[in-house]
């Protein structure tokens, strides 16, 4: 976990948890942000059960624990409500976190994600039992097996100068969680309640994105009434590939931040 404190300027200022996507961490996911984030507002930044080095659990993986770890981790860190920011897979969770826990939510932004992923054919309850069948299947395969082809997976997708530092991340995952938390994300669906959500919201949609098609990022933009619509011309891995998704992620957290920085 990352946790900046408080600025030493504003010592009152607003809390910022950082939710990050699927089989990533949250260094490798904000790395970008931190920094510049931290000079304005208290930025915490766990990694998901599963991810990284977050929780390990025998349960089965699902979105709504880990709204439930996001809220409890600012129970115990005595913020108080924050902006939640949840990107690609952090998205559901943090829509989760306002359902659950709206106690803890002052605001919302959301990238790079949607309000449903799925395309498969099959329920949602379908969809979950095959993931945890398959995590059991990719839990018997040795542990040397499994960090290679994680490592191999990793150099694969990152071939810029993080590349070293990004497969040693990416590897450190529960390769059986992370199956599941993909059947998890292709079964989630929030339409039928993501109307419902009554914090200042903004939503940054990645324009080029190949993995969260762009017409779903703004379907969610429209869902929420009164929802800030922002735009970076990237694919989804904009938040550490493009200079403008920090500049425009920071004009969101100014917008639904309960006081300006």
């Amino acid at each position: 976990m990352w946790d900046s404190g408080p600025p030493a300027s504003d010592p009152g200022a607003p809390t910022v948890l950082l939710l990050h996507g699927w089989t990533t961490t949250a260094a490798l996911n904000w790395c970008r942000c931190f920094l510049p984030l931290a000079r304005a507002y208290r930025v915490v930044a766990p990694d998901h059960r599963g991810h990284g080095r977050g929780i390990r659990s025998l349960r089965p993986f699902t979105l709504e624990d880990c709204a439930d770890d996001a809220a409890s981790l600012l129970r115990v860190l005595r913020t108080g409500p924050a902006v939640i920011v949840g990107y690609s897979m952090g998205g559901p969770v943090a829509q989760l976190v306002w359902r659950r826990h709206p106690e803890m939510v002052h605001g919302l932004v959301m990238c790079a994600t949607a309000a449903h992923f799925g395309g498969s054919p099959l329920p949602p309850r379908a969809t979950r039992a095959i993931g945890v069948g398959l995590s059991l299947a990719v839990a018997a395969i040795p542990v040397e097996v499994r960090a290679e082809g994680l490592r191999r997976l990793g150099l694969a997708r990152d071939t810029s100068e993080l590349a070293p530092w990004a497969v040693a991340e990416t590897g450190i995952g529960d390769p059986a969680a992370l199956v599941q938390a993909g059947a998890a994300l292709a079964a989630f669906d929030s339409r039928a309640w993501i109307g419902r959500v009554d914090v200042p919201t903004a939503v940054v949609v990645t324009t080029h994105d190949t993995v969260v098609a762009p017409i779903r990022q703004h379907g969610l933009a429209r869902s929420v009434a009164g929802a800030a619509s922002f735009t970076v011309d990237a694919d989804h891995r904009a938040c550490v590939e493009t200079a403008d998704f920090v500049a425009t992620l920071r004009a969101a957290l100014e917008l639904v931040s309960p006081r300006r920085p």
